[in-house]
């Protein structure tokens, strides 16, 4: 099962955004699951580096995802930030919600 787990400042803005294991819906190579929640994650950190560029930390290997806000950038940095990062809960969110077998979103504080 893949886990999502997001984290919020006391604002409702996403801070971090977590993504763990393989859904198992299929084989590997074949779990279009996993393919689509691995295209999600990865395309929210390229839009963080390269159509935000807000200060962050991010890696994605296979299997997992991490990415976390840092302090300073803009406010229009930190506005398409939070635009890319919730579209990217919302998709996940929209997965799960089809194969809740497979990929559970949570969110806390």
């Amino acid at each position: 099962m893949t886990e999502v787990q997001v984290r919020r400042a006391p604002d409702g803005t996403v801070t971090e955004l977590r993504v763990s294991g393989h859904t198992g819906y299929a084989e590997l190579g074949e779990d279009i699951v996993c393919a689509g929640v691995s295209a999600l994650a990865v395309t929210c950190l390229i839009g963080l580096k390269k159509v935000a560029r807000h200060p962050h930390e991010g890696k994605a290997r296979s299997g997992s995802m991490h990415c976390k806000l840092l302090p300073g950038g803009t406010p229009e940095s930190a506005a398409k930030a939070q635009a890319i990062l919730e579209t990217t809960v919302l998709g996940l969110q929209d997965i799960a919600k089809d194969y809740q077998q497979f990929i559970r979103v949570t969110e806390g504080g």
